[in-house]
């Protein structure tokens, strides 16, 4: 469980609702189906439309990787590598074959084959960042589905309110309950402005960040295959690959 998505979202729904309550104020006042019904189903829509359904679903799936993640900044992937370079260093590199079933991670795999049938550095290196490129193209568009939200959410919450508002308006003649028409039509601004800055907009940053943080994964482990073949000394190879962790991938170890 990630403790700082949770918390974080634990935190800001207990601030607001916290401040409501302080106010004089009670949940009654902002739980209102037909708001979030015309926010949530309006924002939905809008994002299906800008963006591919399949899109749209793997954007839906990584929900659970926003709040379910583990990561141990990449120590192991350079003991794996490590491990490897100390292999080849004493049977050859070609000795790496039998090991191939045995890697979990897709990329160091495919990077490793390439590097046992004998392609060039130089020519892996090549292949390998294309690759790179285009998995890490493909991951920008998942926080990008949580930015259109978070920009198409506001909106609809005043469109929301605009509606509510058309309704009060036809029932001027009964003055006692315009004022509480017009605070229940409010509702759904605070359902869009709310989700947008609560959640969709820091889930985007927050999946941005772990795409860039699988992209520099993947440099480090082209980098510790090449090292490999240029036949590199391990230790050299660990202390080249610790400097792709740095300070924040340590922390995390921690």
């Amino acid at each position: 469980m990630d403790a700082g998505s949770l918390g974080g979202i634990l935190l800001a729904m207990a601030g607001i609702l916290a401040g409501l309550l302080l106010e004089g104020g009670h949940l009654g006042q902002v739980l209102q189906p037909t708001a979030a019904m015309i926010v949530f189903g309006g924002t939905l829509g809008a994002v299906m439309l800008q963006f591919p359904l399949r899109t749209v679903g793997r954007a839906a799936l990584r929900l659970v990787n926003l709040f379910l993640h583990r990561s141990d900044g990449g120590a192991a992937l350079v003991r794996q590598i490590v491990g490897f370079a100390n292999k080849a260093r004493r049977n050859g590199i070609i000795s790496l074959d039998q090991d191939l079933e045995t890697i979990a991670d897709p990329f160091l795999r495919q990077a490793l084959t390439l590097a046992v049938d004998g392609t060039e550095p130089a020519e892996l290196r090549r292949i390998m960042e294309v690759l790179i490129e285009n998995v890490s193209e493909n991951e920008a568009r998942i926080p990008a589905v949580f930015e259109s939200a978070g920009g198409f959410s506001p909106t609809i919450g005043i469109i929301g309110a605009v509606i509510g508002l058309i309704q009060v308006m036809q029932h001027l003649d009964h003055m006692d309950q315009v004022g509480r028409g017009i605070a229940v039509a409010f509702v759904a601004t605070i359902y869009g402005v709310g989700s947008a800055n609560v959640f969709f907009l820091p889930a985007a940053g927050k999946l941005r960040q772990r795409a860039r943080d699988e992209q520099r994964l993947k440099e480090m482990a082209l980098e510790g295959v090449v090292s490999i073949i240029e036949g590199m000394n391990p230790r050299m190879i660990e202390i080249k690959l610790e400097s792709f962790r740095g300070g924040q991938a340590k922390e995390q170890e921690a």
